[in-house]
């Protein structure tokens, strides 16, 4: 009988199914957007601490190996799943840089059409709930989606706004989206999840108009955190590693009740 044909986890073809059912060869590229696919599918459905690297790596039809060959890790997966489809911080970066004094009249209404806009279509949305529901119960998480809001939406607007109190108005245009997505889209909170994404647009615009350019005095901003170090590459293979074993103990416990 014909030797399996085996994936090469440094060339990413082969594309071994579980089981040991062989496939059509693809390449990097392909391989890598299946599993990112996966990924964000799982991190959607099951949130960061239930998906796991090998039920990502079973639903996009590679070895486990290859997760960690192209992402290092489940943390260093979900950093990359957690790319926006849209930057809504050079959004409103350009627009606050418009030369046409009307702009600045309805730039509320055109952040939250754009924020919605990301979030309507079904192929973008999976991704963003991933986002937002991992971060709900996850600590590494929710620190991970910290430094991606704050590189993508926080530091852009604070720069583009150029005001002693701009990180507070970024900051409070971030929460007051991030409450509108987990109110439409992860609880299904109505009359918010069936209104009409326009709807949306005029009630909540004229909020996020005022903490862009209203009067804020009042507040004192508290000194920021530490920073923390990142990992190294090194360090994040051997946590992917890590991942897998504590995966396999885990299953190994429940075969045994």
């Amino acid at each position: 009988m014909a030797p399996s044909d085996k994936r090469n986890p440094q060339t990413g073809t082969g594309d071994a199914t579980p089981g040991g059912a062989t496939g059509r060869r693809r390449g990097k590229a392909a391989t890598r957007d299946a599993i990112l696919a996966a990924a964000r599918d799982a991190f959607a459905t099951a949130g960061y601490d239930r998906a796991t690297l090998r039920g990502i790596a079973h639903a996009a039809h590679v070895d486990p190996a290859l997760v960690i060959h192209y992402f290092g890790s489940k943390k260093g997966l979900f950093a990359i799943a957690l790319q926006l489809p849209v930057s809504p911080g050079d959004i409103i970066t350009a627009l606050l840089s418009s030369k046409d004094p009307s702009a600045h009249d309805h730039l509320g209404e055109t952040i939250v059409r754009t924020f919605l806009s990301a979030w309507e279509p079904p192929t973008s949305r999976p991704q963003l709930v991933a986002m937002v529901r991992s971060g709900l119960t996850n600590d590494v998480a929710q620190a991970m989606i910290r430094d991606t809001l704050g590189a993508q939406i926080f530091q852009p607007v604070t720069a583009a706004l150029g005001v002693p109190d701009g990180e507070l108005r970024a900051t409070l245009i971030g929460s007051q989206l991030v409450g509108l997505a987990i109110m439409r889209y992860i609880i299904f909170i109505e009359p918010i999840a069936s209104a009409t994404p326009e709807h949306l647009v005029a009630a909540v615009g004229p909020t996020i108009q005022h903490y862009l350019l209203d009067d804020l005095t009042g507040y004192e901003h508290p000194s920021p955190p530490p920073t923390t170090l990142r990992p190294s590459p090194r360090q994040t293979v051997a946590d992917g590693l890590l991942d897998l074993d504590k995966e396999k103990g885990d299953h190994a416990e429940r075969q045994n009740r």
